[in-house]
């Protein structure tokens, strides 16, 4: 496994697991010990999701030391403000039987989220938090934080993959050393990304599949993925993507595929804030 390090230190593996939109609780505690059994130990839920009491039987099962996983969690918009978030991380810890917390994200930048980053702060100052960051910020918001917190965002986790691979938000987050993360690393199979040419040409010579070169894409550009999935052979080929390297000419024909837009949705777009806002009320 390659790790990230992150502005204060905390190694970070490059590639984890995200369990989003497995609901089902039986179904996301047996995702969860799959991913753990193929050596994933970075697991990356959240209070919306309603499977951190899933993937917290799921580690507890494992038999895996504590020390050996990095959990993130991230807090919801019903959550924010300082009172609210402080009461939820908790929950949270609690869902999950963990005495701390690897990573926590605001996860949309909506409501006080000033008050959440607050309440996160004093987490990561009293050591139940080992590194806080953010979610879906964009770099106007991003920057606004940043200039204006007591604690630098560790990690952003944006929409990232082959044809969003957010160049210009990178390059703001480089400057104030935040770490980039990938949400949608595969943008769910929109754009015919499982057989797309490109990506089936490189995969070809590599003996690798389309999914893999994407990954491994990120994973050169210093991009921290959590791909997901229920199936455990897809499992086991995500995370087989440390043992083959692109060369220069293969990466710039993965950046031609670039279109710089969301595959999903604006924050700029007041409908699609208010759809967001009303989720998980």
């Amino acid at each position: 496994m390659e790790f990230a390090t992150l502005n204060n230190g905390v190694k970070m593996p490059i590639l984890g697991f995200g369990v989003y939109q497995i609901h089902d609780p039986e179904e996301c505690e047996r995702c969860v010990l799959d991913a753990i059994s193929v050596g994933y130990r970075s697991i990356d839920t959240a209070q919306v999701y309603q499977n951190e009491e899933a993937v917290g039987r799921a580690i507890k099962k494992s038999g895996v030391s504590r020390e050996e996983f990095f959990i993130t969690t991230k807090v919801w918009i019903s959550n924010a403000g300082y009172d609210k978030a402080k009461a939820s991380i908790q929950k949270s810890m609690d869902k999950l039987q963990l005495n701390y917390l690897d990573l926590v994200l605001i996860h949309q930048p909506f409501n006080d989220y000033y008050g959440t980053y607050r309440a996160m702060e004093e987490f990561y100052k009293e050591g139940k938090i080992r590194a806080i960051g953010i979610s879906n910020f964009y770099p106007d918001r991003y920057v606004d934080l940043v200039e204006f917190s007591e604690v630098v965002p560790a990690v952003n986790q944006v929409e990232t993959h082959v044809f969003n691979q957010q160049v210009k938000a990178h390059e703001i987050m480089k400057k104030y050393n935040t770490q980039i993360e990938s949400w949608g690393p595969f943008a769910e199979g929109k754009n015919h990304l499982f057989t797309n040419s490109t990506l089936q040409e490189i995969g070809d010579k590599y003996n690798k599949s389309t999914a893999q070169v994407a990954l491994r894409f990120l994973i050169q550009r210093d991009v921290v993925v959590i791909p997901k999935t229920v199936n455990k052979n897809r499992m086991e080929e995500n995370f087989n993507v440390f043992d083959f390297t692109l060369t220069v000419e293969e990466m710039e024909k993965i950046v031609a595929l670039d279109t710089g837009e969301s595959l999903f949705f604006s924050h700029y777009d007041p409908q699609t804030v208010e759809y967001i806002i009303n989720l998980g009320k």
